[in-house]
């Protein structure tokens, strides 16, 4: 009897390429188009462009009137996500250990409200924070916008790094305290790289929820000396006298260089995130 071959990965899945292809043609059209704005002159009532510019980018080697230097504010921004990825990696993956492994008085009632906290959108809580920051001299500071981003991340970053220290089998750590090592010895040399992924995952997450930030800086660190790259790039909005929309385009571009790299080559983590926090 004569078997019938099976169909190629590839012949099953060209039509939702296809498919997928067509759905983001016009998104990507629209990202060609950006970038061909930033580099070209073109005649307001002309549809092709008539010669080849920077002069768009020129934020990148002069201060624009009125705003701070592009490369002091790309700095703040890198720094104010590594801190608040530092922060919730170090406290998520502390927490989410012990609430997994160890006999926590309460231990469902903090789960409950782990989830209630992260209900809880940023915006409705801004009045009070911005009250507590102005109370405890942090208002208009780098490290008081990274506190509060890092505190409304935390309730997600421990429930996912719970649900990924779930599934690390428990005879790992036995193994460790036969040995003769310490809880935090165990913790650190055989759990912590079984939940690699996870970390990743989670780290990736919360670097890009930094960068693409706004309310929080806009609002707590609103000044020129701590300002971040979202809130440089709203200020082209509302600079009504010296409007330019094709370095707004410019600016823009350059906001999204890096969250494009940072996905292209760590997307596979990224996707792991979906693993953790499964179970109760």
């Amino acid at each position: 009897m004569v078997e019938r071959a099976q169909p190629s990965a590839n012949y099953r899945s060209w039509p939702v390429l296809t498919a997928l292809t067509i759905v983001s043609l016009p998104l990507l059209l629209m990202y060609v188009y950006l970038f061909l704005d930033t580099v070209t002159v073109k005649p307001p009532d002309a549809l092709l462009p008539s010669g080849l510019t920077l002069h768009h980018w020129r934020f990148l080697w002069q201060t624009t009137a009125g705003k701070a230097n592009i490369w002091h504010v790309t700095l703040n921004t890198l720094l104010f996500s590594a801190c608040t990825t530092s922060l919730v990696l170090i406290v998520s993956s502390m927490a989410g250990y012990v609430l997994s492994r160890l006999n926590v008085p309460a231990r469902g009632f903090f789960l409950a409200g782990v989830m209630v906290l992260h209900a809880f959108p940023s915006v409705t809580l801004i009045i009070a924070i911005f009250i507590v920051l102005q109370m405890i001299g942090l208002y208009n500071s780098l490290i008081g916008v990274i506190l509060v981003k890092a505190a409304i991340d935390l309730p997600l970053g421990i429930w996912l790094m719970k649900g990924f220290y779930d599934t690390v089998p428990w005879e790992i750590e036995m193994a460790g305290v036969v040995d003769g090592a310490s809880r935090f010895r165990v913790w650190r040399s055989l759990v912590l790289p079984q939940v690699k992924p996870g970390i990743m995952a989670l780290g990736l997450f919360s670097f890009l929820s930094g960068w693409g930030e706004f309310i929080l800086p806009q609002v707590l660190a609103p000044g020129n000396q701590v300002q971040v790259l979202s809130v440089y790039l709203a200020g082209f909005l509302a600079d009504d006298n010296n409007y330019d929309f094709n370095m707004f385009k410019a600016v823009g571009l350059f906001y999204l260089i890096p969250v494009l790299i940072a996905y292209a080559l760590f997307n596979k983590y990224l996707m792991n995130i979906y693993g953790g926090g499964s179970k109760g």
